[in-house]
């Protein structure tokens, strides 16, 4: 049911968000150079490596590391970037990702391919065998304001508690927080929340 869910709500989205994805995506642009997609390497169900596409928001030389790890990320961040972070539109691509199956629209945010000590303690709990979300629990109970570890026990609540009235909960937990601006830290966003 999850999947299906999946399935036609990522199309539902596409749709609706079409055109505003197509003025974001000329707006990042006309405003920095490089591409109008960042695609990263992602940590997916079963450890899996997947591309994961998000709204440029950093300069196209950014290293390629969690931004808190970054010094003065601030620096790094696009005359658009701030705004797309700060409203979440930057995650408008993942629905590709929903879409495809690499990702669900609920579940724990995907790890970059080098935040090994997230991805460690995900295997020893068992959120590796999760599809990675769009949001989650972890999101909407801290999302940058957690450490990894918190993170993860909180990744693991999820796994425990899976159900699809649990999923629409947060679902809807999300859109409030998306609304509202909350939980996240401007200019240092780490990209795996």
């Amino acid at each position: 049911m999850k999947r299906v869910f999946d399935i036609v709500i990522s199309i539902v989205c596409l749709v609706i968000f079409a055109v505003p994805a197509s003025v974001i995506a000329l707006a990042v642009g006309m405003t920095s150079r490089g591409p109008v997609f960042h695609w990263s390497s992602r940590v997916g169900r079963g450890n899996k490596i997947f591309q994961m596409p998000k709204f440029r928001t950093m300069r196209a030389d950014t290293p390629d590391l969690a931004t808190h790890l970054l010094k003065d990320p601030g620096k790094w961040i696009t005359p658009m970037g701030r705004f797309l972070r700060a409203s979440s539109l930057d995650e408008l691509p993942q629905l590709w990702s929903i879409l495809k199956g690499d990702m669900s629209f609920v579940g724990p945010r995907p790890a970059l391919h080098n935040q090994f000590d997230l991805i460690d303690l995900r295997t020893t709990t068992g959120v590796c065998e999760l599809s990675p979300g769009l949001t989650g629990w972890a999101q909407i109970n801290g999302r940058d304001e957690v450490s990894v570890s918190e993170k993860v026990e909180l990744d693991r609540e999820y796994l425990q508690r899976t159900a699809f009235w649990f999923d629409f909960k947060i679902l809807v937990v999300t859109f409030f927080k998306v609304f509202r601006g909350a939980d996240i830290a401007e200019g240092r966003r780490n990209p795996t929340s």
